[in-house]
């Protein structure tokens, strides 16, 4: 069976501007669980695009690995290389943008 036809146990997707993240559990043929992690990107304009899409595969024994890296990285990035940077707004600017959205949906 493909990565694509095995059922989706839990997803969850983060829209991030011109990209959207996709953090997939899936289960293997012996019920073991793993995760895809999926940049898909909009190329072209009007009615004629197509998504490119990055994949990643993170697998149980790696999660904790993986987790820490990422973590220790944000941390570098946050407090060495951009102090000055307020991150809470970017959160602030997001909820922004849904609420708009949600806004237009429901007067459409």
């Amino acid at each position: 069976m493909e990565d694509r036809d095995r059922e989706k146990i839990y997803s969850k997707r983060v829209r991030a501007g011109k990209r959207t993240y996709f953090f997939d559990v899936k289960a293997t043929r012996s019920n073991d669980y793993y995760l895809t992690i999926t940049e898909s990107r909009r190329q072209g304009q009007g009615e004629s695009y197509t998504y490119e899409k990055q994949k990643l595969f993170l697998y149980k024994e790696d999660f904790d690995k993986f987790l820490e890296a990422l973590q220790e990285t944000l941390c570098h990035v946050k407090q060495d290389l951009m102090p000055d940077v307020d991150f809470s707004q970017f959160a602030q600017h997001d909820r922004e943008q849904s609420d708009d959205f949600s806004t237009e949906l429901k007067w459409e």
